[in-house]
């Protein structure tokens, strides 16, 4: 599975390499983790995008996180290092070869306990999750989704709590008309759209896009309820 957003970042390559180069690498199990992953080209989230997930978790010290994708486990384990000897990371997975191989990540790293991960469709288990429960949320899945799931997402968090959403802007496809884009990615493209619009101008959400990899949005739920 090629990793798009490794391939396709929205600045300047060389900007990019530098990012990826100068900034602090991850040591130990985990950093071997992250270079053989890039090495395969399986699917995980950037340096530059890790370096600023570190800095952001370190910044809000959440104690229960909640993830929608967790593909091989790599962004919920490097999250499980920020959550404290209480906190806890749950995260949801549909594809069964990528459960497996977040089971072996987890279990690599240690993190069985840490780490508890949801097996099946997102859109289900949401609505099994308590609401007012997560202080940060990292939603990195199925792009047409991401509207979908928003609502079960903004219930489970808490007042004040953070969603990360990854991949919004497609090379910069996002902003393109929809009848310039490949029939089989209108529904990522539609539904892209769709969210940005949702949030962007919400009374009862804060809202910021970020250039890193293939573009980050970031969003601060205001309120106990969020009517969309």
């Amino acid at each position: 599975m090629r990793n798009e957003m490794v391939h396709r970042p929205v600045v300047k390559k060389k900007l990019v390499k530098f990012m990826r180069t100068k900034q602090k690498q991850l040591l130990g199990e985990l950093g071997k983790i992250e270079k053989e992953a890039h090495k395969a080209d399986v699917p995980i989230i950037p340096h530059e995008t890790v370096v600023f997930l570190q800095f952001l978790l370190g910044q809000l010290q959440p104690k229960n996180i909640l993830e929608i994708g967790a593909a091989i486990g790599f962004s919920s384990s490097l999250m499980a290092q920020f959550v404290g000897e209480t906190g806890k990371v749950t995260t949801i997975e549909r594809m069964d070869t990528m459960i497996q191989k977040a089971k072996e990540t987890y279990k690599r790293l240690n993190l069985q306990e840490k780490v508890h991960l949801l097996e099946g469709e997102a859109d289900e288990l949401l609505k099994e999750l308590p609401a007012n429960t997560y202080d940060f949320v990292f939603m990195d899945s199925a792009k047409s989704k991401y509207i979908v799931f928003l609502p079960e997402v903004l219930r489970v968090m808490k007042t004040n709590a953070v969603l990360m959403i990854d991949d919004v802007f497609q090379a910069g496809s996002v902003l393109d008309d929809i009848k310039d884009i490949p029939r089989g990615r209108r529904a990522i493209h539609y539904g892209l759209n769709k969210l940005l619009k949702t949030v962007l101008s919400h009374p009862d959400l804060t809202s910021t896009l970020l250039p890193l990899g293939d573009g980050i949005l970031l969003i601060t739920k205001e309120k106990d309820t969020i009517k969309l």
